[in-house]
């Protein structure tokens, strides 16, 4: 791998592994004068990067295992890959990002999540990680260990997760549909009412009076209706980002499909989103999410020309140490930019400036600008004493995640 999924970087390291047993893991973190991992290269900014040896799973032997209400898992399996093994086992996972393009171990170590009031980020669903050290050695971390929630959401600093154990829970059916023209003032009027009424809701705008709104609903359940809030249905099927053909996203117009078929918002066997872009995301707790969409919504001539989409989405809390949602239900912002990386990130200290009140936390494997994110984790310090811990010869680290700890 060369450059990262989006083409906006170029990676730096001397060589590339590809190992394809947990063994040849060990003998390339023990060969390595500095090592880091890379899954799908779905991230956005240098924090998988390093000058010495890019590992990548991709080559590692299929890892499934069902348990009691778990599945132990190869942690390079894409997550499309997971699901589908999940669904023929008459299982699946209750949360799933927009795309299921990337690899297990990126979306646990950077708190990748779903969508839903009471949906959690992926990485809320590790059971037991298997880590392998900056010796070679492997370690297990279990749920109730001492340092496991800080152990999962990691950004790579700690070693090479070769295998995880997730939480599973029954199969089940979605239906997907979307509302088109939602008043903007709606929405915000309405922000509980409207992101609490199915499993999974996102709310698609570009910051220009309207919202497109994407329910995602067991198919069990009675459906959410919104034309209430002044939006309509849509009668065809809708890309989340403008202009985009919808014959790469999953299906919609209320059609009933297995969870892993609608969860997402892009189907796996196409590219998803469109590619050339940047993104971004902050979360503050939902509790301010109205005031927060306000004050998003008046920098809309600022935001608006360099943006393909923005997501508003909900999620609920977990326990992980580096998670953007620890400790809060938060509301999720998130920004698909056109690839413009100077006025990009000349916007995003606008957006952090205006969400600054409610001390927002920003995804750690996209761009963001603020030069202290660490003060926003009560357990920073402990993630800091861990990272010592398990990597006391400093090989998993790199300029980027440096800078946040000495900032």
């Amino acid at each position: 791998m060369s450059t990262n999924w989006a083409g906006n970087f170029t990676f730096s390291a001397a060589r590339t592994a590809h190992p394809t047993s947990v063994e040849e893991v060990r003998a390339a973190v023990k060969a390595a004068d500095s090592a880091r991992v890379v899954g799908a290269g779905h991230s956005f900014s240098t924090i998988a990067d390093t000058t010495g040896t890019l590992i990548s799973l991709d080559g590692m032997p299929e890892v499934f295992e069902v348990g009691s209400g778990s599945v132990r898992v190869g942690a390079g399996m894409r997550l499309a890959r997971l699901a589908d093994l999940l669904n023929a086992a008459g299982l699946a996972l209750p949360a799933m990002p927009s795309l299921p393009h990337i690899t297990i171990i990126g979306a646990c170590a950077t708190a990748t999540h779903g969508s839903g009031n009471d949906v959690p980020s992926l990485a809320s669903l590790v059971r037991s990680l298997d880590l392998v050290a900056a010796d070679g050695g492997v370690t297990t971390l279990s749920r109730g260990d001492a340092g496991f929630d800080g152990a999962v959401v990691a950004l790579g600093s700690l070693g090479v997760v070769v295998a995880v154990e997730l939480d599973v829970v029954p199969t089940f059916d979605i239906e997907q549909r979307v509302y088109e023209d939602m008043p903007f003032d709606a929405l915000v009027a309405n922000v509980d009412a409207v992101f609490s009424g199915a499993y999974s809701v996102s709310a698609f705008t570009t910051w220009q009076g309207v919202a497109q709104v994407f329910v995602k609903q067991r198919a069990e359940v009675p459906g959410h209706d919104l034309t209430w809030t002044g939006a309509r249905p849509a009668t065809e099927p809708r890309h989340p980002v403008p202009g985009q053909p919808a014959l790469h996203c999953t299906a919609q117009l209320g059609e009933p499909g297995p969870w892993h078929e609608r969860l997402p918002h892009f189907r796996a066997d196409f590219t998803p989103s469109v590619g050339k872009e940047l993104q971004s995301e902050y979360f503050v707790a939902r509790e301010h999410a109205a005031d927060a969409l306000t004050a998003l919504n008046e920098l809309g001539a600022d935001i608006t020309p360099l943006l393909l989409t923005s997501e508003v989405r909900t999620v609920a809390a977990d326990t992980q140490w580096l998670s953007p949602v620890h400790g809060r239900p938060s509301v999720a912002l998130h920004f698909t930019w056109l690839q413009d990386d100077t006025a990009v990130r000349a916007v995003l200290r606008k957006i952090e400036a205006a969400l600054s009140p409610w001390r927002p936390r920003a995804h750690w494997g996209k761009l963001f600008e603020m030069a202290d994110p660490g003060a926003r984790y009560e357990n920073w310090a402990r993630f800091a004493e861990l990272r010592a811990e398990l990597d006391p010869t400093r090989k998993f680290r790199n300029p980027l995640v440096d800078g946040w700890f000495t900032a």
